[in-house]
């Protein structure tokens, strides 16, 4: 099959590897029939997951039709076509069995498995581990590029960012940040009752899809004076979550001088450098700071918002490739800012 392989720092490659095979009673093999790009697939391109060995297929997002079937698996059949989700899951240590698969205990405390520890989505098949906990049937009727991005970008703004922030009723929430994962969270702020939901960001474009995709106001940091502007939307008070979707020191510092006394703080974004937090300043205003890797665990839920209309994943989706074009796929996601790019959506 062929396959986009890391080759190491700086070295992606499509090139043909043999096929995958059962090699546990648990897995089950996929057919990729549309995949997609992750920011954190460009870490690794950069050498910044040292756990990533030379020779891994990259990716842990797809939809794929089943082809092949452990001896253990009973719930899936060949045929069925499934969401992957970019968590893989056990389904019986005592994390999975806490809705926390991103701990899962099968392969060493995380969940994360598919393109970083073993074979991931990039590629014409795929093996999955614990195939029946680790994949959701894609409903009749629901097209690829609608559930693709619940395979991690929509759970990963949902959980780390609305429900970790306690998004209640009446709450004006500020997402910094609207990447894709951003955009999760403005598309999904809403349904926990936000009375304001401000996308704060730096480019046009993007700002203006946070407004298509839910956002009441927004606001761009290349503006100097753009924290008064989120301040006079809340009285002065600052905002009751602060989601900080990025996942640089300087974003999350914006969020924590944003929020209000008694407010919350929600990291979603994947840190790759030490921030020094200003427990000095935060502890005398009672602020709840939060931070985790997503756990798919609300897939289902977004998977019945798509279906009654209430969200709407697909319009990330703003560059299309076929498998072939792979490269091609990666340089424009790499140039995501040049290209307008949010997300890639690569069909067979």
């Amino acid at each position: 099959m062929k396959a986009l392989v890391y080759n190491g720092s700086g070295s992606p490659s499509w090139e043909t590897i043999p096929d995958p095979a059962i090699e546990s009673s648990t897995d089950v093999i996929v057919r990729v029939d549309t995949t997609t790009i992750c920011g954190t697939d460009l870490h690794i391109l950069k050498g910044d997951v040292p756990a990533v060995q030379p020779g891994t297929v990259l990716g842990h997002e797809a939809i794929g039709t089943v082809v092949e079937v452990g001896s253990g698996v009973s719930t899936l059949s060949i045929g069925d076509r499934v969401i992957v989700s970019c968590i893989t899951s056990c389904g019986a240590c005592q994390f999975c069995r806490k809705q926390m698969p991103s701990h899962c205990q099968a392969f060493g405390a995380t969940g994360w498995v598919l393109g970083n520890l073993i074979n991931g989505t990039q590629a014409e098949y795929v093996r999955l581990p614990y195939g029946q906990t680790s994949t959701y049937r894609l409903p009749e009727g629901m097209f690829d590029a609608q559930a693709l991005f619940l395979s991690d970008i929509f759970p990963t703004g949902f959980e780390m960012g609305v429900r970790y922030g306690r998004v209640q009723p009446g709450d004006v929430v500020a997402v910094v940040g609207v990447g894709p994962v951003g955009l999760a969270a403005v598309a999904t702020a809403g349904l926990y009752g936000a009375s304001k939901v401000i996308a704060i960001g730096r480019t046009r474009p993007r700002i203006d899809k946070a407004m298509v995709m839910g956002a009441t106001h927004a606001v761009s940091t290349m503006d100097a004076n753009w924290m008064d502007t989120v301040l006079n939307l809340t009285d002065g008070l600052g905002v009751d979550v602060a989601i900080e979707a990025v996942g640089v020191p300087e974003t999350l510092d914006q969020a924590f001088r944003i929020v209000r006394p008694g407010g919350h703080v929600a990291n979603a974004g994947v840190h790759g450098k030490s921030f020094s937090l200003p427990i000095n300043d935060l502890w005398i205003q009672n602020i709840t700071f939060t931070t985790g890797l997503v756990d798919t665990v609300t897939i289902p839920i977004l998977i019945d918002l798509i279906k009654a209309g209430r969200i709407h994943p697909e319009v990330m989706g703003t560059h299309h490739f076929r498998m072939d074009s792979m490269l091609d796929a990666y340089s424009v996601f790499e140039d995501a800012s040049q290209h307008n790019c949010l997300k890639t959506v690569i069909t067979r």
